[in-house]
């Protein structure tokens, strides 16, 4: 009779695991403020799957830009658009916004989980989750890198199986490379993992002067064989070896990544990357303080994704939760290490908690958020679309109405929800996959988008015959004040312009009246 009961108690506890993964899912889920949609690249990926659904074929030249020739296109990230497309056409934006939050709670889920394998303290595993996942929601964004984010963690879990407990979960690495290499660019950081795995042991075996020596010659030889394996299954994706090498060339295009946003060095004065320099700083007390001497795979896995996120502020989700469980395992070992009464106190609440964490089969909690999305969705009480006062959205509208004819010369965060809402009635001069479009229209839309001496002939090389630009640009400023083109639509977020030429006449007569909104 006590078993029942205590089996009974047991179902109604959630362990922190799945409470974590709970309480972000419905909280991302079920957010007004549509963060994961405030990048317009989740349009065109999107459509991008739809093209290739109808199809049947991934297209190695650009489909959404009026450029000619077509620029080459490596479109690394098909998979996940294919998955976006399936999504998008059940439950639309809104569909795409709890998918992508299932993927992040997952994550941060596992996390834990890999915090907690060797039952380490509780409260500080839960403390650097906390700290984790405020180091990185700059990033959360419905786009394909959030597969990358899941898979890495994945990843990482499996290998320190490996490590700490000799399992034999590296059986798992290949077709995960597999499906890895077709969702997203992100997979070389699952060769970096396994890079960094295979060094240290290589490492150790050479150092090591007892008998564990013979250990870490075979987790070597097994590391080895699975990279190479791993090596080869990449080459399995629609561009070969042109995948493979992709990320690799995008860090050199220097022109191009120094414009990017995301992939600048991170900017601590911002408010959201606050939190990753208290988790860097972290890291440093940590490692000043520690009497032992890391881990050489601790070492590795420092060095290599810090500087990855001193690079590129995108990187800094990877470090993070690369850092995280070595903060735990080694913060543990102070404690440890440590003679106070409080400590003591401190460990032994830590331990009741973790006895009652592991006895928890809390999963109806589960199945009770899940019902509790469906019946919002099922009853519109959420929905999630772009921000129509960062998007484009009505003059898109005005686009689609009036039919504008001839090439368009566009800002290139417009140019993404162009395409998610215009496409293919209208082709886009640019949008954020700039690395695809080459340095070169790189630089021309740079010299159009800052007003840059030599911009007029820009227009004349595209035969531009309208443009759509964010409506407080230098550009938009000037070409209000320029006879040869008219204002034909005005509004907080965009200002559309057209040549003031004969063949426009009709469009003008009927719209060419528009006063200029600041």
């Amino acid at each position: 009779m006590f078993n029942i009961l205590k089996y009974k108690s047991q179902i109604f506890i959630p362990s922190l695991a799945n409470l974590l993964f709970l309480v972000l899912l419905l909280s991302l889920s079920l957010s007004k403020a549509g963060f994961l949609l405030s990048d317009a690249d989740t349009g065109w990926h999107i459509r991008a799957g739809e093209f290739i659904l109808a199809n049947y074929f991934v297209p190695s030249q650009d489909i959404f830009s009026f450029i000619t020739p077509p620029p080459h296109w490596i479109n690394h990230s098909w998979l996940s658009e294919v998955i976006m497309a399936l999504v998008h056409q059940s439950l639309g934006l809104t569909g795409i916004v709890i998918f992508f939050s299932l993927l992040i709670s997952l994550s941060y889920a596992i996390l834990f989980k890999l915090m907690q394998q060797e039952r380490s303290n509780i409260f500080l595993a839960v403390f650097m989750t906390l700290l984790t996942i405020a180091s990185s929601i700059f990033h959360w964004l419905a786009r394909p890198h959030i597969f990358s984010l899941l898979l890495f963690v994945i990843s990482y879990y499996l290998l320190e199986q490996f490590q700490s407990r000799h399992s034999q979960t590296l059986y798992f690495f290949p077709p995960l490379i597999l499906f890895w290499v077709n969702l997203h660019g992100g997979f070389i950081s699952g060769f970096i993992l396994i890079f960094i795995y295979l060094i240290g042991n290589s490492v150790k075996f050479v150092l090591s002067k007892d008998e564990g020596k013979e250990l870490y010659r075979q987790k070597t030889k097994v590391l080895t064989f699975t990279f190479l394996i791993c090596l080869f299954v990449s080459l399995i994706n629609p561009y070969g070896l042109d995948v493979v090498l992709y990320p690799i060339k995008l860090i050199f295009q220097k022109s191009i990544i120094d414009r990017i946003a995301e992939f600048q060095s991170p900017n601590f004065h911002h408010l959201l990357l606050l939190p990753s320099k208290y988790f860097l700083l972290l890291m440093i007390l940590l490692i000043g303080i520690l009497k032992k001497n890391l881990d050489v795979i601790e070492i590795l896995l420092i060095i290599l994704f810090a500087n990855m996120a001193l690079f590129s502020q995108r990187f800094m989700p990877l470090f993070c939760i690369a850092a995280a469980p070595i903060f735990v395992r080694n913060a543990e070992w102070i404690l440890n290490q440590t003679k106070s009464r409080s400590v003591d106190v401190f460990q032994r609440k830590s331990n009741d908690i973790c006895l009652m964490d592991a006895s928890g089969r809390g999963y109806l909690w589960l199945v009770v958020g899940v019902l509790i999305l469906t019946l919002a969705v099922a009853t519109n009480r959420i929905e999630h679309k772009f921000d129509e006062n960062r998007k484009p959205v009505e003059a898109v509208k005005f686009l689609k109405k009036a039919s504008l004819k001839g090439s368009m010369f566009n800002d290139d965060e417009f140019g993404d929800y162009i395409i998610y809402s215009a496409y293919p009635q209208y082709k886009v001069f640019i949008d954020s996959r700039v690395d695809m479009y080459g340095v070169d229209h790189f630089k021309d839309y740079l010299t159009m988008v800052y007003f840059k001496p030599g911009w007029e002939k820009i227009i004349e090389k595209y035969k531009i015959n309208w443009v759509i630009l964010n409506s407080d640009s230098i550009l938009s400023r000037y070409l209000v004040e320029r006879k040869d083109w008219r204002l034909i639509y005005s509004d907080k977020v965009a200002n559309i312009f057209m040549r003031n030429i004969s063949e426009n006449q009709d469009i003008l007569s009927d719209y060419g009246h528009v006063k200029y909104c600041k």
